[in-house]
């Protein structure tokens, strides 16, 4: 061991990183406490600017994305305002992992060595906890990817099958509200499939049949008047105001029948097929006794097929001239 004389020694201590920067923009030497006073200042302004542009950009972007939300909520943590997050923790942390080797560097530590020795614990801490890399990987990807968005009605399957509103895309966690408004925090490596509902929801379409003899329009009012009710009394599951048809008729069948379409959530169709239905039918047998519930038929689909239209049968292609 090298026995240093105390000059020597207080030529190393004043031979620091923040001392060279200090004597290149003023021209002189600083004392060992005014370079701690100066790491401190620099680390907290470093921090308050990431503060501030992280909460100006999140306002933003939750501003813009009210705006643009086809739904009634306003969704707290769009996607990218995770990707904001993530590049802030990670800013502030490197900048606080720099600010305590500068300040150790002051007490004569060798800045070279506590990063090369830093980098070792990293990744033996990377080693032993490989389930948190791998949420975080995850989690990245899910950021980056379209799988799915904050405000999307979603089914995830993993250990469990969990359905509900995407409220934030985390690093370690996935964060859903579910039907009982409870919230659901998903590890990111236990995902194995998502699927998104269309529109925030589940299409169920209920076709009321028009009674024979019976004017279609008391039929529609009653219909609309039934939905609507349905939509104000169960609003958590009815997303959105019904859509009502006008009378439409069966090509080839000859029946007249109105069109109900529900935007509800995903799981909760018994809703439509049993309360809905019930009403109709109940309203229906005053106009004709034998009105039943095969006659509100209840269907499930993301969006209308096309109506194709046959010819008629006597109809026969027109024959080449000869």
């Amino acid at each position: 061991m090298t026995n240093l004389p105390p000059t020597a020694v207080l030529a190393n201590l004043n031979d620091t990183f923040m001392n060279r920067v200090y004597g290149h923009l003023t021209g002189r030497e600083s004392s060992i406490s005014r370079r701690l006073i100066l790491i401190v200042l620099l680390a907290v302004f470093v921090h308050v600017m990431v503060r501030i542009i992280r909460y100006v950009s999140e306002w933003i972007v939750n501003k813009g994305h009210a705006q643009r939300n086809p739904f009634d909520f306003v969704t707290q943590q769009p996607k990218f305002i995770t990707l904001i997050q993530l590049i802030a923790h990670g800013v502030t942390a490197v900048m606080y992992f720099f600010a305590v080797g500068l300040v150790l560097e002051e007490f004569g530590v060798n800045l070279t060595a506590y990063l090369a020795s830093a980098s070792i614990v990293g990744l033996a801490i990377s080693f032993g906890s490989q389930g948190l890399v791998q949420d975080m990987v995850i989690g990245v990807t899910l950021i980056f990817s379209d799988a799915l968005d904050v405000g999307d009605m979603v089914e995830i399957a993993g250990t469990v099958v969990v359905v509900g509103r995407v409220e934030e895309i985390g690093l370690r966690f996935t964060k859903l509200i579910n039907l009982y408004n409870q919230i659901v925090f998903i590890p990111n490596r236990t995902i194995a499939n998502v699927s998104r509902f269309p529109l925030g929801g589940v299409y169920a379409y209920a076709d009321v049949l028009v009674p024979s003899g019976v004017a279609p329009e008391k039929v529609a009012q009653i219909v609309e008047n039934a939905a609507k009710g349905m939509w104000m009394q169960f609003g958590a599951i009815i997303l959105s105001e019904p859509t009502i048809s006008g009378v439409e008729t069966a090509t080839g069948g000859g029946w007249d029948f109105i069109r109900v379409r529900f935007q509800i959530w995903p799981g909760q169709g018994n809703l439509i097929e049993t309360t809905f239905r019930q009403q109709i039918v109940s309203a229906m047998k005053t106009f004709h006794a034998n009105y039943a519930d095969w006659q509100v038929p209840v269907t499930y689909r993301a969006m209308a097929a096309p109506k194709i239209t046959k010819p008629p049968a006597d109809s026969a292609p027109d024959k080449p001239a000869v």
